[in-house]
């Protein structure tokens, strides 16, 4: 007999966990309309890193509004905070991200038209982003309360990921030390819960310093800021083929000069540098360091560097990721309505070469082997705090990120329904962590052994400050 009522009061207690799980996917789903309205209000700011201050506050309110207590302009950054709710152990962080990128503007529609006006779009899908996080963690602080649970969820707001590294500031200023495990998600063309990889990453603009003369009457006056620019910018390109296979050195002339009869005065070039570890981009950088010391010199110019961003690599957690998987399996993924269909047919056709099928958004894809594609600062991140995360198919298969096509798919409903797909998963995820802590403790074990017992954070910004007018 006392077997019997064992097994029948685990089967009830079994049942009551499944019946919590779906409250929770009812209770995101019934909200959809209100957090579609505030991600696509944020596609519509399309707010560049560092001047989020209309997306942020929507986040803010958001999470005001569901009872959690907010902590503004953090780690030196205006944008950028913390919303926490729950208390005790164990602490769940979820990632949220706002900002959009320069010169990608474009109307929720299936061909290249741009928003007159509008210097920026969300062709990263970073409204999604801070929308779905603030979801997920809004019914998670619900779970925790109802069922009486210790934790604590904490939403990180955090600004300027394309190229800002705003969570390196907050790694810096010790916002992630007391963290268990950090959730996050991205944006993308599929669903996907794989442990990834990614590129390290340091940016920085170099400016030059010449003297202005007229280029006909007397050029022997002048000395070319721009002569300076083109020749760090070849000896870059020599060096290319003195790099490991896998680096990644990109760049954009920002100021190249006023007038052609005007010898420039100043010029600027804004670079990046990437690598799957983080010690050759400090190595890459410091050449290019070099490089622009010889261009100065060689010019009888005069160089400044401003470093404004650098991010580690990804540290992959399989084991935890094993968690995420099995939630994101639970929630699936979705169809198109035949609205989104003919949406999604027209894009693919903008689209090169061949394209992925649009089921892709109903179906869960899973690799083994951890990627390396571009650089996140949630890198640094995953350093510090065991992280793990997702993407979902907010974008018609195929869609590249950081193109028009991103920005268009991810003004309508197929980036919502993405958007609540990560919710959901994200969601009982974190039900799955609380509900059985020896899985963040096994997480931590493996945390520890990849990351190595000699491990000292240190960033690639150093000591610098925000650079919170880099988009200017």
């Amino acid at each position: 007999m006392r077997i019997l009522t064992l097994t029948l009061v685990c089967f009830a207690s079994a049942l009551s966990a499944q019946k919590s799980r779906q409250e929770v996917l009812k209770a995101i789903d019934g909200k959809t309309d209100y957090y579609s309205k505030a991600a696509l209000q944020i596609w519509g700011f399309a707010e560049v890193g560092y001047k989020e201050v209309k997306s942020s506050a929507i986040l803010q309110q958001m999470l005001k509004d569901a009872g959690f207590s907010v902590q503004a302009d953090v780690a030196g950054m205006p944008t950028a905070f913390v919303a926490t709710a729950g208390s005790g152990k164990p602490v769940i962080g979820i990632l949220g991200e706002y900002d959009a990128l320069p010169g990608i503007s474009q109307f929720a529609e299936p061909e290249k038209k741009p928003i007159p006006d509008q210097k920026a779009g969300h062709a990263c899908g970073h409204h999604l982003f801070g929308v779905a996080s603030a979801a997920s963690a809004i019914e998670i602080k619900n779970w925790l309360a109802a069922n009486k649970k210790s934790g604590t969820i904490r939403f990180y707001g955090t600004p300027a990921e394309e190229g800002g590294s705003g969570k390196v500031y907050m790694v810096r200023e010790g916002l992630f030390n007391d963290v268990d495990v950090v959730l996050n998600w991205h944006p993308g063309d599929a669903n996907d819960a794989s442990p990834s990889g990614s590129l390290a990453n340091k940016t920085g603009k170099f400016r030059f310093y010449g003297t202005a003369s007229h280029a006909a009457v007397a050029p022997e006056r002048g000395r070319s800021a721009l002569d300076a620019v083109e020749a760090m910018n070849s000896m870059v390109n020599m060096m290319r083929e003195h790099v490991n296979e896998k680096s990644r050195i990109h760049y954009v002339i920002t100021r190249g000069g006023e007038a052609p009869n005007v010898v420039p005065a100043f010029a600027e070039v804004y670079y990046y540098v990437r690598h799957p570890q983080r010690g050759e981009v400090r190595d890459m950088w410091n050449r290019l360091v070099r490089i622009a010391n010889g261009a100065a010199m060689g010019t009888d110019t005069r160089v400044e560097i401003e470093v404004t961003g650098g991010v580690h690599e990804l540290l992959p957690n399989d084991i935890l990721s094993e968690v995420m998987l099995k939630n994101l399996n639970e929630v699936g993924g979705y169809t198109y309505s035949e609205e989104e269909r003919v949406f999604a047919e027209k894009i693919q056709k903008t689209l090169p070469g061949e394209v992925p099928p649009l089921s892709r958004t109903s179906t869960i894809a899973r690799s083994k082997k951890a990627t390396e594609a571009g650089s996140t600062d949630v890198g640094d991140v995953s350093w510090v705090v065991p992280t793990i995360g997702l993407s979902t198919a907010t974008w018609v298969p195929g869609t590249p990120p950081h193109s028009w096509q991103a920005v268009a798919a991810g003004g309508t409903s197929i980036g919502v329904k993405g958007m609540m797909i990560a919710a959901k998963t994200m969601a009982l995820t974190a039900l799955d962590l609380y509900a059985e802590p020896t899985r963040i403790e096994a997480g931590w074990k493996e945390f520890r052994e990849r990351r190595g017992s000699d491990f000292k954070y240190e960033s690639l910004i150093g000591d610098r400050k925000p650079a919170l007018n880099y988009r200017d």
